[in-house]
């Protein structure tokens, strides 16, 4: 068979299968006029009570909006007890008490875990300040702010390591920069 087109045309012959469809669809669409008139008057019933139904509704929703205002019910307050709701629903769920108890208990782990590290870290430090390799470094230091304090004019004592830091945080903290043009320590050596 040969194809033959004319724009969107097909001119194409209708086979046995296209003529049983064009039957078939002539068969269902083919409505007497008495049942044509019966279904008419069926929707113009149905969309009269459609609107009915939209007057109702919305004389109910004036109502409803009017017994709200009388009552200070605003939508403001209306979302706040949503929420409030939602929050005790989200709280009573299995789902939240199962979530709570085990955030509960990775807590309480942590915490027992950090109490490890920080004892496990002073008794380092404990260990580590009593260290042969500390203390020589704690003389040195002692030796250092006392022969600094000799040359600027202090007591030249010694004392222990935690009073040298004490004096130097104290010193530290009253050597605050002035404008009343005092000499720093650079200019003072030279």
């Amino acid at each position: 068979m040969e194809t033959r087109q004319q724009g969107l045309l097909e001119t194409e012959p209708l086979e046995e299968v296209d003529e049983e469809m064009v039957s078939e669809v002539d068969l269902n669409n083919s409505v007497s006029e008495e049942e044509r008139e019966e279904i008419q008057t069926e929707l113009v019933k149905l969309e009269e009570e459609i609107s009915t139904l939209r007057q109702v509704l919305a004389a109910k929703e004036k109502q409803h909006a009017e017994l709200k205002q009388k009552l200070g019910i605003t939508a403001i307050s209306e979302l706040k007890q949503n929420i409030n709701k939602s929050w005790y629903e989200m709280q009573t769920s299995t789902a939240y008490k199962k979530t709570s108890e085990t955030l509960s208990t990775a807590g309480q782990k942590t915490t027992a875990a950090f109490s490890t590290l920080g004892t496990a870290i002073s008794r380092r430090l404990g260990d580590m300040r009593n260290s042969p390799g500390f203390k020589t470094f704690e003389e040195k230091v002692e030796n250092t702010v006392s022969t600094l304090k000799s040359k600027v004019g202090g007591t030249g004592s010694g004392g222990s390591f935690e009073e040298v830091l004490s004096s130097t945080a104290n010193a530290s903290a009253q050597d605050t920069p002035s404008s009343s043009g005092l000499m720093d320590s650079s200019e003072r050596t030279c």
